[in-house]
């Protein structure tokens, strides 16, 4: 009779391979179908007979975002939303754009790490890890410099210099999502109760409730 501590460990190496095996792509694509209603775990394929050439193109990288704003930088994705080919391949892109001493506000990408390489201009760029350390690793980088932002830690970046910045970001999610610690906390839609918000921040409640009006 077989031992049964061997068979387990078996069957959890069997099953070990099967999800492994599950998270590579069975064909050549999958693009993006926006007009599909069906709700999937992503998006539906479009007919591989109707695919062409743009389904695998973007174009405007090279066009600066607007910064003027109260944060001073503007993202510019390429997801799977604007780039339909990304479907599936786990990959996507992003241009920066950061006025002189604008920031990236801390945020989380919940589904991707990120590696950033600045194009050009002067940025300070930082994370945090997890509890109960919650230590911030902080560097200022450089033109052609490349820094990584690990999977679901608060991170951001802020141009330290006088002129314009630019970064490109790649992300390992066709959907990377985005969560801005500031917009979620205080703006949430509806609001969380000041007094949860208060005993969490140690904050009175009139402060607070300011910092609701202003997301």
């Amino acid at each position: 009779m077989a031992n049964p501590s061997f068979c387990l460990t078996v069957l959890a190496l069997s099953l070990s391979l099967v999800l492994a095996a599950a998270t590579t792509t069975l064909q050549d694509f999958c693009v993006a179908d926006p007009t599909e209603k069906v709700l999937v775990n992503g998006l539906v394929c479009k007919d591989p007979k109707l695919v062409e050439e743009n389904d695998f193109f973007f174009s405007g990288l090279d066009i600066a975002g607007n910064t003027t704003n109260p944060v001073g930088s503007k993202v510019t994705p390429v997801f799977a939303t604007q780039l339909p080919g990304l479907n599936t391949l786990g990959i996507s892109i992003a241009r920066i754009d950061y006025a002189p001493w604008g920031i990236n506000p801390p945020h989380t990408h919940p589904r991707a790490t990120e590696v950033l390489t600045v194009l050009d201009g002067t940025l300070e760029v930082g994370f945090v890890t997890s509890n109960p350390e919650n230590r911030h690793f902080r560097k200022v980088l450089q033109k052609g410099d490349v820094f990584v932002f690990p999977t679901g830690l608060i991170h951001y970046q802020r141009n330290v210099g006088y002129g314009n910045a630019v970064a490109i970001a790649a992300l390992s999610s066709q959907n990377p999502g985005v969560i801005t610690i500031a917009n979620a906390v205080f703006g949430s839609t509806p609001d969380i109760d000041s007094d949860v918000l208060a005993k969490a921040f140690l904050l009175d409640k009139t402060i607070v409730n300011y910092l609701q009006s202003k997301f």
